[in-house]
């Protein structure tokens, strides 16, 4: 499995044009983005479904030139129909032990945990490959999420013994204290794509990881 640590991208909502989006999460990775998540919650709307998968096949044959991993939000079918790589769940999708049966043993599986210790510790047992906590900071993608803390970070890294995904208005200022904690991957929304240049952007994330504590 591709190791999971440094800047996790996930794609803005509401969705760009194919080519718009395409080309940010070119940018993203050129800057140093381990993972890219693809993340669009309007699954539910007439129409919707061929549009996603046109968006998931482009966005996951650039994942696949660069050799990064493409984990699609919550909908594990999504993720099955266009070969991604992984999907990632949240409190109310599939359990991951389903998830793993629709794609295969190789399959990244992530999931949420919020600020709840406990159901990281349910995801380890379940199988996941990943798990995420936050938000940590003030986070304009989703303003009313439960906020988690550096505290979390350290019991989650003593306890659990899969990769800790920290999430939820993180900045180049704020995310070394968030690797310090324990943190081994950064995902990261508007902090990457509602910059002029995403590139430089999530560079300024993956130089986190070079410094001395990381």
């Amino acid at each position: 499995m591709t190791t999971l640590r440094g800047l996790y991208a996930i794609t803005p909502e509401p969705p760009l044009s194919i080519q718009a989006q395409g080309r940010q999460v070119e940018q993203a990775i050129a800057g140093g983005a381990r993972v890219v998540q693809y993340r669009d919650k309007s699954r539910d709307r007439a129409g919707d479904r061929e549009r996603r998968l046109a968006e998931a096949r482009a966005l996951l044959a650039i994942c696949r030139a660069a050799g990064v991993p493409l984990i699609v939000n919550d909908d594990a079918a999504l993720a099955a129909a266009v070969g991604a790589d992984g999907v990632h769940l949240g409190r109310d999708d599939i359990p991951p032990g389903e998830a793993r049966r629709l794609l295969g043993p190789a399959a990244i599986i992530g999931v949420s945990c919020y600020d709840r210790l406990d159901l990281a510790e349910a995801a380890q047992t379940a199988g996941a490959d990943y798990v995420a906590f936050g938000s940590f900071f003030p986070s304009s993608t989703k303003p009313l999420a439960v906020r988690a803390d550096l505290d979390l970070l350290r019991r989650a890294r003593q306890r659990i013994r899969l990769p800790l995904v920290a999430i939820g208005g993180i900045t180049p200022e704020n995310g070394a204290a968030l690797i310090a904690a324990g943190a081994d991957l950064l995902a990261v929304v508007s902090g990457i794509f509602s910059r002029p240049d995403p590139e430089d952007a999530a560079r300024a994330y993956t130089r986190l990881f070079d410094l001395p504590d990381a």
